[in-house]
């Protein structure tokens, strides 16, 4: 995993870093994070690591086109490895779970305004709002 990992730092002109490879590491284990969550994650490895440090990380990661950074509503942003394909997020509504919700138009935009007021639409974000399946039986226990 290293190796295709520090290709792709040097493919986008980075430093290959101890701290760059351990919050790399961390979102493949832990996608949809935000970056206190992934501090605590490489805290194990990298003690030295300051939330701080992995907001600098995860900048200049999202700006090199390596991670992804999505911003739910009432959420902190989040960030995944899964870049490069049209893909969209349910967020449950009950305990705030994220997941990957293929888009089913494939390309992207898969969504297009009306009038795009002279902009080149690249990309569409779609997020799906519910109740994941444990906060589900969780309601039905209450009932």
């Amino acid at each position: 995993m290293t190796a295709p990992i520090e290709s792709q730092l040097h493919g986008q002109g980075l430093r290959v870093t101890p701290g760059r490879l351990a919050v790399l590491a961390a979102l493949e284990r832990l996608p949809h994070s935000d970056a206190e969550t992934l501090c605590h994650a490489v805290r194990s490895e990298r003690p030295d690591m300051s939330v701080q440090s992995v907001h600098n990380v995860l900048a200049d990661l999202t700006a090199a086109g390596l991670v992804r950074r999505i911003e739910p509503a009432r959420s902190p942003a989040l960030y995944e490895r899964r870049i490069g394909d049209n893909h969209h997020h349910i967020v449950c509504t009950g305990c705030g779970a994220v997941a990957d919700v293929d888009c089913v138009h494939g390309s992207a935009p898969c969504l297009a305004p009306n009038d795009p007021s002279g902009y080149i639409i690249t990309t569409a974000e779609v997020t799906f709002w519910g109740l994941c399946a444990p906060c589900q039986h969780a309601n039905d226990r209450k009932k």
